[in-house]
């Protein structure tokens, strides 16, 4: 049984009887001003910023403080047991690294350090249609680790296809399609410097080594980077993606179907009735819809409205230890990490990811025992407090 919570007792030692102090801060919450100090100003303003105004990604954070956290005494915790099983993949912790794109804007080994530094702590990794790497090197670098696919439907449904098996054939167990993102949203700080990555060929390293993709080129991809980026364009945008269109994806797809992006209890009971295993609550870390509710304010409704229905998992907003108990406490069966990894892999690649992780967990193992608590079972809405903003 892994206590996560030594990590700070290693810490403590290294400092104290080695002169070693961390190299990172591990208030995880105070990552992103180092993160900038490192990331490219085209970088730093794709990784960070929301849509519009960026209140979508405020009220994130904020939603986290109205819940407080109630500790209960004398309860023995001394030994404690974060390990679980989603979807029949087993994983050291209820935390996923969420399917976040281009990590090459991070780092240049991106998603390949981030896939190894999960398969390192036992932890499963989700890997994104907009990576800044393929599937196949995604999942050689995961190696033995546990990995699912984050799926961006495209409009060409042979290319969907090939993205399937080629997954499929890589050892990714469960399809996450995300269905918040069918068109971009209204991101200013992308727009004020008139940049996208996937147009400079790059987060779209699924594609060009994709055959069906590499056939819509006159020239390969790498001799004609403006041509691939304006063709990916063709096939991302996906706005008349509908319910009617799953079964489709359910013929090609034998394992588990998670949907990300629901947060209206009407869309979760849909996604019952559509015959798929998870959902994601998240409103894509506030990158889509400004002005849209807090994703930690939909979790409680929705996963009341479903029960054991369906699995629910929750992002947005996540930055330390504290929020994954609370949303667990709220509902999610697990919590896929965003941002905070990200800013990991901008100081350190997989050396930085992995600071990062055990600082959440080892924060995350540490809060449940001052709470009185000792398995995940003991996560339920009493231990905590809801008060006004």
């Amino acid at each position: 049984m892994t206590h996560f919570g030594d990590h700070q007792v290693a810490i403590y030692a290294a400092g104290m009887f080695a002169g070693q102090v961390p190299t990172w801060t591990t208030d995880l919450t105070s990552l992103e001003p180092h993160a900038a100090e490192v990331l490219a100003p085209e970088a730093l303003g794709y990784i960070v910023p929301s849509a519009g105004g960026g209140s979508t990604a405020r009220a994130n954070v904020a939603a986290f403080e109205r819940w407080r956290i109630v500790p209960r005494m004398l309860r023995d915790h001394a030994a404690r047991d974060l390990s679980t099983t989603v979807l029949d993949t087993p994983m050291a912790a209820p935390v996923l690294l969420g399917p976040v794109g281009v990590q090459t804007l991070a780092h240049p080994e991106g998603e390949l350090a981030t896939a190894r530094a999960a398969a390192a702590l036992g932890l499963t990794y989700v890997h994104s249609t907009q990576a800044g790497h393929s599937i196949e090197q995604a999942a050689e670098a995961n190696g033995d680790g546990q990995r699912w696919y984050q799926l961006y439907w495209p409009t060409h449904d042979e290319l969907c296809e090939s993205f399937l098996a080629r997954a499929k054939a890589a050892g990714y167990t469960t399809l996450v399609l995300t269905v918040d993102t069918t068109i971009l949203g209204w991101r200013p700080r992308d727009l004020d410097r008139g940049y996208l990555p996937f147009l400079a060929n790059e987060g779209i390293a699924n594609y060009t080594t994709d055959p069906v993709f590499s056939a819509m080129l006159e020239k390969p991809a790498e001799e004609d980077p403006a041509a691939a980026g304006i063709t990916f364009a063709g096939v991302f945008a996906n706005p008349g993606l509908s319910w009617e269109q799953l079964p489709w994806l359910r013929e090609r797809w034998d394992g588990p179907i998670v949907l990300k992006g629901i947060q209206h209890v009407d869309d979760a009971r849909r996604a019952v009735d559509a015959g798929v295993q998870g959902i994601v609550v998240s409103n894509h870390g506030g990158r889509q819809v400004d002005g849209a509710v807090a994703s930690l304010d939909c979790l409680p409704p929705v996963a009341e409205a479903v029960g054991e229905d369906l699995t629910v998992l929750f992002d947005s907003g996540v930055r330390s230890g504290p929020d994954v108990m609370k949303a667990l406490a709220l509902g999610a069966d697990a919590v896929l990490l965003g941002r905070p990894y990200l800013y990991g892999l901008a100081l350190g690649g997989q050396e930085g990811v992995e600071h990062v992780l055990r600082c959440l967990l080892g924060e995350l193992d540490l809060t449940l025992a001052n709470a009185g608590c000792s398995t995940l079972a003991d996560l339920t809405p009493e231990m905590l407090q809801r008060v006004s903003a």
